[in-house]
């Protein structure tokens, strides 16, 4: 099969073909790639934000969908021939580690989901089967996307309705937290970023007010469009400490709430007022929105189907394998809310 390798952080992927699938052992799934995601995750990868690498060469990729060709020993969620998203959130089913790939000389690497490659061994509580009927380009984002991004509002802040919200960042992960903001009925919904374009989309998926940061102080125009009280809620999904920063410093005192679910470079810290903590507010990460895909996913193509998720925009752009550095450097210059890698 051929798939994008990175052998060297800081180096473009490579593109390499006649990898050969290795056999499955117990809990593993060969799955036939239809298309892959692309987000911060991989470019953090790619650049060595994440430290020292000890997987080299390895496979990339952690949301997809495809359709299973053979089941390993002890799998009985699916069989041959079911269509299924691919995520990195572990749900039910065995766990196992992800195949190491014969090429000529050397064993390319990979972990328990990955999906920028033309087939893929993935741990069988890795898989969610998709009914036939929902798109495939937008399953795609139920592998990662949605679930952090969604799972953020509905299993973890729980906002109240006629509350008021700002989300930082919007990429897939942030834009996916908007559209389920939208759903709670705020009185606020802030959409902070440093694209135009972006923040155009967030306006019609029903953010209320945009802030481009690149031009305005996000803090000070929160504080003015809130009447120097604050947001009740926020949530950033930017990948920049700062960013992380301005969304803690934007929420009010007396219980306001902040989550992140973006990771900045390893070796970057977060710095953050002590007194604000006192007077109230709160800050956490998050770990996928707390989802369980194989309860969760089912609940949001059930949304979409309703009509209440509009995810058709949230694709920006569509890649062959072979661009996928391409696709790496847009979504680096912001050029992207989320890459479709076509297999």
């Amino acid at each position: 099969m051929k798939a994008a390798v990175l052998f060297n952080t800081g180096e473009p992927l490579e593109i390499i073909n006649g990898i050969q699938m290795p056999a499955l052992t117990r809990g593993q799934v060969q799955v036939k790639l239809l298309y892959s995601g692309l987000c911060h995750s991989q470019l953090m990868e790619v650049q060595g934000g994440r430290g020292e690498d000890k997987y080299l060469p390895h496979l990339l990729g952690h949301e997809g969908v495809g359709i299973v060709e053979t089941i390993g020993e002890g799998v009985t969620k699916v069989s041959p021939g079911d269509k299924v998203v691919i995520g990195w959130i572990k749900g039910d089913g065995l766990d196992a580690p992800g195949g190491k790939y014969p090429h000529e000389d050397y064993l390319i690497n990979s972990g328990s989901a990955t999906t920028l490659c033309e087939k893929t061994i993935v741990a069988e509580n890795r898989l969610v089967t998709l009914p036939d009927d929902f798109p495939e380009k937008l399953a795609v984002l139920l592998g990662c996307a949605l679930p952090t991004g969604l799972g953020l509002v509905f299993n973890e802040l729980q906002p109240l309705p006629n509350s008021t919200l700002a989300v930082f960042g919007l990429g897939g992960i942030g834009m996916s937290a908007l559209i389920a903001a939208k759903l709670g009925q705020p009185r606020m919904l802030i959409a902070v970023d440093v694209t135009e374009e972006k923040l155009a989309m967030a306006k019609k998926l029903g953010a209320t007010h945009t802030i481009n940061a690149l031009e305005q102080d996000p803090v000070a125009a929160i504080q003015s469009l809130t009447e120097g009280q604050g947001v009740e809620y926020s949530i950033e999904a930017s990948g920049q400490t700062r960013t992380i920063e301005q969304a803690f410093e934007s929420v009010k005192d007396g219980g306001g709430q902040c989550i992140f679910a973006s990771h900045p470079r390893d070796d970057e810290r977060i710095s953050l007022e002590p007194h604000a903590f006192h007077r109230g507010k709160s800050i956490r990460g998050s770990w996928g929105g707390a989802s369980k895909p194989d309860v969760d996913i089912p609940k949001f193509i059930a949304l979409y189907n309703e009509g209440k998720l509009e995810l058709d925009d949230l694709i920006t752009r569509t890649y062959p394998l072979e661009d996928v550095n391409i696709a790496l450097d847009d979504l680096h210059n912001k050029k992207i809310i989320r890459a479709l890698i076509e297999i």
